[in-house]
């Protein structure tokens, strides 16, 4: 805690928020305590120690820990000193830690979470799962809702369809045609992002005891939604060009999972693609276990198309017999905007709109209308090639960066937002250490369904070209030693 390069004096990033002192004092610490960066028992500075160590005055620490105090974050022990309390998380966070059997201070999902949403600057966030602001077309956005404002109001004022605006719907049915996936706009189910998409099909297939398997790695928000279900996460190794195919069908030979989870498409966070041979694969073992796939293709709009890399969808292969598929926009227009989309058979289709009903009636129509119009304009495809220079860019700098810190880069991609990258090192502490110096990495135990150790972690092209977090990282790399990690831990 005793960190003499700290001052109190001006507030910094993390507590620009504080108008005082004393406040200031108050959010350094709450920011350490709920990063876990100072656990429950652990012992501050004496009143004295602290006003002597950063010059302030004894009365002002006395009120900032008083403050503490009576916010639960530390307690007064008579003649001992001051300690941080064991705070009870809310029951739907231990839910979702409990999957992990994490032991206290382990970084989790709910830890990258958090800390993705404390506003930090995103040239400070380099394991970031979205593009910065200044990297995408706020007029795209805000011309469509200009146009919107001066149309009748009436339209907006009540429930949306269930199935979404259907203007929408159809501008969806020619971007999917161009996939070459044949879907109906009866076959398309509007939602509130990806996530909602895979909450609902989730809470349709998934009952206590089911299995579901998923990629390793892979999206780590999966994890929690599947564990509260009552259901087993298996993982799947990726490779380069796909699943380990020898793995999953072993797995769903034993174990006849419900789902299998998957991305063909600029995977997350390798940003590999799956080969053709390798799709028609999965298919197979789709059909012959009874599995239903579950195709996430939310990054895909950042691919220019198989003339650079593998671009085969299993959707288009199967037309949606057996394969769920997902999109969205939130990584190419705003994460604000939340507006994805699932498309299945019609039938099923049905299903997953009367349960959207039954959990959150209707979606926001107002979205779903500035996203037909951005679609349906032509300005999203210029976007998009500005969007996809702007990686081709980034991606070479920081691929030398990586590479001269000595780490090891996953398949190599040449398109999409991330890089897998491997150092000799536990990324979990590395995580920890780079936080205290206000830069927020992703460690690779956070990808995997256990969450065992990793010496991996993911990389934003976007948001990773920072000389000071460089700075930091590298000093970090050559001060540590290299503890043993965990040999399952390769991915």
């Amino acid at each position: 805690m005793n960190d003499p390069s700290l001052s109190f004096l001006s507030p910094d990033d993390e507590t620009a928020g504080a108008a005082t002192l004393v406040e200031r004092i108050v959010a350094w610490h709450v920011r350490r305590i709920d990063d876990r960066l100072l656990r429950p028992g652990s012992k501050l500075a004496s009143i004295r120690q602290f006003a002597d160590q950063h010059r302030v005055s004894r009365f002002t620490v006395v009120e900032a820990y008083d403050r503490l105090i009576a916010r639960g974050y530390i307690e007064s022990r008579r003649g001992s000193g001051f300690y941080v309390r064991e705070r009870a998380a809310p029951s739907g966070l231990a839910v979702v830690r409990s999957w992990a059997d994490a032991p206290q201070g382990q970084i989790d999902v709910v830890w990258l979470l958090r800390n993705m949403f404390k506003r930090l600057p995103a040239q400070d966030m380099p394991g970031g799962g979205v593009l910065p602001p200044d990297w995408l077309d706020e007029a795209l956005v805000t011309s469509s809702l200009r146009a919107l404002s001066r149309q009748s109001g009436a339209g907006l004022l009540d429930y949306g369809p269930p199935q979404g605006y259907l203007p929408l719907r159809q501008q969806l049915q020619l971007k999917l045609a161009e996939a070459e996936i044949q879907a109906g706009p009866e076959q398309i189910l509007l939602t509130n992002g990806v996530t909602q998409a895979l909450d609902l099909i989730a809470q349709h297939f998934i009952r206590p005891g089911d299995t579901v398997l998923v990629e390793e790695p892979s999206w780590f928000l999966l994890f929690g939604r599947i564990n509260l279900l009552g259901a087993r996460i298996l993982g799947v190794p990726r490779r380069a060009d796909g699943p380990d195919l020898a793995v999953l069908e072993a797995l769903a030979r034993e174990h006849r999972p419900k789902l299998f989870i998957t991305t063909a498409v600029l995977h997350n966070p390798t940003s590999s693609s799956m080969s053709a041979a390798k799709a028609f694969q999965v298919l197979r073992l789709a059909q012959t276990h009874g599995f239903t796939i579950v195709e996430d293709d939310i990054y895909s709009d950042l691919h220019p198309g198989a003339s650079i890399q593998a671009c085969t969808r299993l959707a288009a292969l199967d037309q949606l017999q057996h394969v769920i598929y997902l999109g969205g926009f939130s990584k190419t227009l705003a994460a604000n905007l939340r507006v994805g989309f699932l498309a299945a058979s019609p039938e099923l289709t049905r299903q997953l709109t009367d349960l959207k009903m039954l959990v959150g009636l209707t979606t926001s129509e107002l979205g779903e209308r500035i996203v037909y119009r951005v679609l349906s304009e032509g300005q999203y495809r210029r976007h998009l090639v500005r969007l996809r220079q702007q990686l081709n860019q980034g991606r070479e700098a920081l691929i030398e960066r990586l590479e001269g810190l000595g780490m090891e880069i996953f398949a190599t991609p040449q398109v999409g937002m991330f890089l897998w990258a491997r150092c000799d090192l536990d990324t979990n502490a590395l995580a920890r250490s780079m936080l205290d110096k206000g830069f927020l990495l992703a460690p690779g135990s956070l990808f995997l369904p256990d969450q065992r150790p990793s010496q991996w972690m993911r990389f934003n092209v976007a948001t990773s070209l920072n000389p000071r977090m460089w700075l930091a990282l590298g000093q970090l790399l050559k001060s540590r030693q290299k503890p043993p990690v965990d040999a399952r831990s390769a991915l």
